[in-house]
């Protein structure tokens, strides 16, 4: 029979195990959150997602028309509203339609929640710059 190292471990010689500190438990996110928040997070994790989001975050009146969007990213108009369908749906954008054409907005509520998940629950330390020595 093989010996591993888990099997030399000091608490099953003794038969005392140790709790870890407080439980991971309560710090975790409630599944129904965890899969909205993935599914927003798989809506934006396409290329072209990605610049329609910032191009329209970036739009001087703070939306953009499909017709102005074809034309930044050089795709034809149903390529760009399924990726817009798909961002709409996820909650990340707003859609307002004005006769035939549609104008997208993002959702200030749908990206706060993405930013959040992103943001570190502790500030990370940065680094301290390594001075080069004169030569």
């Amino acid at each position: 029979m093989a010996i591993s190292a888990y099997d030399a471990a000091p608490e099953a010689a003794t038969g005392e195990s140790e709790a870890c500190a407080p439980s991971l438990s309560c710090l975790l996110i409630d599944r129904d959150e965890a899969e909205r928040l993935a599914v927003m997070l798989k809506a934006i994790a396409d290329p072209t997602r990605l610049q329609l989001l910032r191009l329209i975050e970036r739009a001087p009146a703070g939306e953009a028309c499909v017709c102005d969007l074809t034309e930044c990213l050089g795709l034809r108009q149903p390529t760009i509203s399924h990726h817009l369908k798909v961002m709409t749906e996820a909650g990340l954008l707003n859609r307002d339609r004005r006769g035939t054409w549609v104008w997208y907005s993002v959702d200030p509520a749908g990206l706060h929640r993405v930013r959040e998940i992103l943001k570190p629950a502790r500030p990370i330390p940065t680094p301290t710059p390594t001075p080069v020595p004169a030569a």
